[in-house]
């Protein structure tokens, strides 16, 4: 019996998720050795729940004199973020990031531990690019690292909450619980590790970033449609003067997402190729903005 051949929308289905899987295995490649031979190399404590996981293996081997495999106590510790994710974010997305946690931890406890060098401030500078520049690849591919990421996703999405000061608060308190119990210059290069990371992610994931739109051009209504076919994103047309030529000209203005932005403005030059458009970066919005849910 012979097989129905594939349609194009089924083959970049496919090509999705292949990319997908390789992306994060690729990031998990990138966590578990950031974890075995930077991280442990001058015992630094990251962010999140994998900090929390190397302070927990840390306590263990200093006052019990043994150290739980690291996937025991990551999976156990993701587990209630996990639950939050399939409940209330998407299938999907839970469903690569539990792929990312399952493997980051399996390599991390089967990896050889090979230091490339014992100098912290390298170590903290370079080990948070890592850190950030995996979990950019996760974001960017639908997926997140685990732990806290779940939860800040969620109360952002679901109610709107900035959860950045949550977050920073956890982070906080497992540094103090470090500082204090295995010296306070790994916690102090731990905040050069985590705010490295951080920048990293803020500077190569956009999807929080937006951007204002203002178009000047003689196909407002057309152009309009294209950002909401483009976006789910309204605007709003202004008629004015152009005074080069003294003629009535309208301009378009909408704010999207900064990872909208190419495609955006692509789609309208091919709708009015003398568009004039000014992008800005925009620095604080108050009000509805659609943003496409994670799925």
């Amino acid at each position: 019996m012979a097989h129905k051949p594939l349609s194009a929308r089924q083959k970049k289905v496919i090509w999705k998720e292949v990319k997908t899987t390789v992306m994060i295995v690729l990031a998990a490649l990138i966590l578990a050795f950031n974890v075995k031979s930077l991280v442990r190399a001058r015992d630094l404590f990251p962010g999140g729940i994998t900090g929390v996981t190397v302070l927990i293996q840390g306590i263990c081997e200093k006052y019990w004199s043994f150290v739980p495999p690291y996937t025991l106590v990551n999976l156990t510790l993701n587990a209630i973020p996990v639950y939050i994710g399939f409940r209330y974010i998407g299938k999907r997305f839970t469903f690569y990031s539990v792929l990312l946690i399952v493997l980051s931890s399996v390599l991390t406890d089967a990896m050889p531990s090979i230091p490339i060098t014992y100098d912290i401030l390298l170590i903290s500078i370079f080990g948070g690019m890592l850190s950030g520049l995996a979990t950019s690849i996760c974001l960017s591919e639908e997926a997140t690292s685990g732990g806290l990421d779940f939860v800040s996703i969620f109360l952002s999405e679901k109610y709107g909450i900035d959860a950045w000061n949550y977050i920073l608060m956890v982070n906080a308190v497992i540094l103090l619980v470090a500082g204090y119990m295995f010296g306070w210059a790994q916690a102090l290069y731990s905040i050069i590790f985590q705010f490295t990371s951080t920048q990293v992610i803020h500077v190569s994931y956009k999807r929080y970033h937006k951007n204002t739109l203002l178009i000047i051009t003689d196909k407002a209504s057309e152009i309009a449609f294209v950002i909401d076919a483009c976006t789910k994103h309204s605007s709003t047309i202004f008629s004015g003067i152009g005074t080069y030529e003294s003629k009535p000209r309208n301009m378009v203005y909408s704010v999207v997402a900064s990872d909208e932005v190419k495609r955006v403005v692509r789609e309208i030059h091919r709708t009015d190729p003398n568009a004039f458009i000014n992008v800005l970066k925009t620095e604080q919005l108050a009000g509805k903005f659609y943003l496409k849910p994670t799925r």
